[in-house]
């Protein structure tokens, strides 16, 4: 394992800490390790839209942008529309 230093803010780190002594996580290492996963698993849901958005734009399915899309899909996400 890569052994790595890093700083964090003050509210962070009283966050981590309070996971750490709720014993939601046995370490800090092990938190930051699954916030990393969790990103990194998103990020490749967000990936998988955009080529599936990019696909359908470049098939004519639609008019709008992929800028159009993804606010029309946030906002969805948020109950705006």
């Amino acid at each position: 394992m890569i052994r790595q230093s890093i700083s964090l803010t003050s509210p962070n780190d009283d966050w981590l800490n309070t996971q750490v002594k709720n014993e939601e996580y046995s370490s800090k290492s092990e938190l930051v390790n699954d916030l990393i996963r969790q990103a990194r698993k998103q990020q490749a849901q967000v990936d998988y839209i955009r080529a599936k958005i990019e696909k359908s734009e470049d098939s004519g399915f639609t008019k709008d942008s992929k800028s159009q899309i993804l606010k029309q899909s946030k906002e969805l996400l948020h109950g705006k529309l």
